[in-house]
């Protein structure tokens, strides 16, 4: 069977796609043992769409913080590192 589907206005069969996802990480895999990487992306859209409070930014590390914390989504690997993982989980 030959299961095609449309990726970025190109066809291709399921085999060609597993194929080319397991060409990536293998990239991906062999960059990360020789260097770190970085990735970038919509990171700030996927973190708005959990509708995060100033709490939720603060967490328990900078409850007591002087000033307003929300927005800054760096410190979301501190404070909320659960949503920053399954945002890169969900696009690697």
């Amino acid at each position: 069977m030959n299961y095609l589907f449309s990726c970025d206005s190109f066809e291709f069969s399921y085999v060609q796609y597993v194929l080319s996802i397991s060409k990536v990480m293998d990239r991906i895999l062999k960059t990360l043992q020789e260097r770190i990487m970085i990735f970038d992306g919509g990171m700030g859209t996927m973190i708005q769409k959990h509708r995060l409070e100033e709490e939720d930014f603060r967490g328990e590390e900078f409850k007591d913080h002087p000033k307003s914390l929300k927005g800054n989504n760096d410190i979301l690997v501190l404070t909320q590192p659960k949503i920053v993982f399954d945002i890169h989980k969900v696009h690697i």
